[in-house]
């Protein structure tokens, strides 16, 4: 049976995942400017709350699992089985699994743009955003009782929205300029 689930437990989560990048963003605040480090830590911070969101059972514990009930391997069906609504928010899933990687992919670019190494870190950071929307999808897989299915259409709208988000991230990085935030030698 897997222990913990619903709402409340996902929400209590992010709070202290939140938290703890507060502190985390205090820390770095002065050695590397206000811009960088709090985009650092919202950053870490939008990752813990996809984790909580995906990986924490929707309505409580659900139980077991039986095996029969088990898929053995993620839907290939893009546009696949994914609900017309969700359980937080009104809405299509496939919206919501694309806005919820908007903020990773913005958060991410203003992260890195102080540093001249950002034309590499920023498509680098793409892939690494799609990467963990593979190992999220894989885990679901793996893990039968957290009741959540595996499905490539959820990689495509989770990489779609760290797409946006990178975007995003480099209008804000244009105007925000973190760049102007290097430490002169």
């Amino acid at each position: 049976m897997f222990p913990v689930g619903g709402v409340g437990v996902m929400l209590a989560l992010i709070a202290v995942a939140g938290a703890l990048c507060a502190l985390l963003a205090l820390a770095l605040q002065r050695r590397l400017g206000w811009l960088t480090a709090w985009s650092i830590a919202g950053f870490l911070w939008s990752l813990a709350i996809i984790a909580s969101v995906t990986l924490i059972p929707a309505h409580g514990a659900p139980g077991i699992v039986a095996a029969e009930g088990r898929l053995e391997t993620c839907s290939w069906d893009l546009g696949g089985p994914a609900p017309d609504g969700f359980w937080i928010f009104a809405g299509g899933q496939r919206m919501l699994n694309t806005l919820i990687f908007v903020p990773a992919g913005a958060l991410l670019v203003l992260a890195v743009a102080r540093w001249r190494a950002a034309w590499v870190l920023v498509p680098l950071g793409l892939a690494g955003l799609a990467a963990y929307s593979v190992a999220i999808e894989g885990t679901q897989l793996a893990l039968a009782r957290i009741d959540r299915a595996c499905d490539v259409t959820d990689v495509v709208d989770n990489v779609t929205g760290a797409a946006l988000g990178v975007g995003i991230g480099i209008v804000l990085a244009l105007v925000l300029r973190p760049w102007r935030y290097r430490r002169r030698a």
